[in-house]
Parts: structure tokens; C-alpha cells; sequence
């Protein structure tokens, strides 16, 4: 008798619906070292095409892990922080057929009598954040995280927060 093992598929699944993956980007030949000071670059986060509620829940965020990473914001900053995001819905169909088939043993079933489908659906988000040098106007730093968004609003500052800190903790990049 075969034994079916569905825990290792469910972790899977459970760790992928609740992390914010990252990745990040940087010019290879700046001294990181040299930025202490920060401001938000007003231009440039006034396009961003969300809540107001949620870009103020954004760049608190960044504001708290930026001042705990020992920065200061400035009239006169080192670094200008800008933020845009994406925002899409997905659609996960899921079919599970079980039952007997004339020659395909259990687990499949050409007849599908006995099968399931789940259909679930959420939005995934993601948030950028560009570190651009003050005095040349040029981007030094990117990073960016993906991860399922939540409507609800008790939630959403936790969320947030998670985005930015995962986001931020690349920030200054490790020279290999």
C-alpha cells in the first residue's frame, strides 16, 4: 500500500503565501559608506498610484529603519528616497481527482468522480524602493520586495513594515 505525503507540498505552499521575496540592485562603484543623511523625494512619491493612508504607512516604515540603521533625515540629505510600486491579482486554480481509473491506478481518475477544485485568489504586490545620490541625481541603490498584500487594515501596517524591513535589510550592499 503506498503511502501519499502531502506535508512537505503544504509547507511549500504556506511559506510561499507569506514571504516578501527581495532582491536588489546597486552601482558597484559608490562608497556606500559616505551617506548619512536621508529625505523622501516629494516629486517622485506624490506619482505613486496608492492610498495616502498607505504611502504614509510606507515611508514611516522607511523612516523607522533608516533612523535605525543610524541615518538622520536632513533638509540637506545625502540620499533622496523614492518609491513606486506594481500591484496585480492572481489566480490560483487547484484540481485534486481521486478515486479509481481503469488502468491508472489511485491518485488520477479520467472520469474525474471523486475530485476536488479550490480556486483561490489574491493580490501580490510589490514595492521598490531607489536610493538616488543628492548631489548627482543619480540612482545608487534599488531593492524590491514581492509578497501577497492584505486588505485588511489592521494588518496592513505589519505588512508594510515587513515589506521595508526585508526590503531595507539589503541595504548597504555587502562588497563580496
Amino acid at each position: 500500500m503506498k503511502k501519499v505525503v502531502f506535508l512537505p507540498l503544504l509547507v511549500v505552499f504556506i511559506t510561499s503565501c507569506s514571504a516578501v521575496k527581495v532582491n536588489s540592485d546597486y552601482d558597484k562603484k559608490v562608497d556606500f559608506s559616505q551617506y548619512k543623511t536621508f529625505a523622501f523625494l516629494k516629486s517622485g512619491i506624490d506619482k505613486v498610484e496608492i492610498s495616502d493612508l498607505d504611502k504614509k504607512r510606507i515611508l514611516r516604515s522607511i523612516d523607522e529603519t533608516l533612523t535605525a540603521k543610524g541615518f538622520t533625515k536632513s533638509e540637506t540629505p545625502d540620499l533622496l528616497i523614492n518609491i513606486f510600486t506594481k500591484e496585480r491579482e492572481q489566480v490560483d486554480v487547484n484540481q485534486f481527482n481521486a478515486g479509481w481509473g481503469y488502468g491508472w491506478g489511485y491518485g488520477w481518475n479520467p472520469y474525474f468522480w471523486g475530485g476536488n477544485t479550490s480556486v483561490n485568489r489574491y493580490t501580490e504586490g510589490t514595492l521598490y524602493i531607489d536610493l538616488i545620490d543628492a548631489k548627482k541625481k543619480e540612482l545608487i541603490w534599488q531593492g524590491e520586495g514581492e509578497g501577497v498584500l492584505t486588505k485588511d487594515t489592521n494588518k496592513k501596517d505589519e505588512n508594510i513594515k515587513e515589506f521595508v524591513t526585508k526590503i531595507l535589510e539589503q541595504y548597504p550592499p555587502q562588497k563580496k
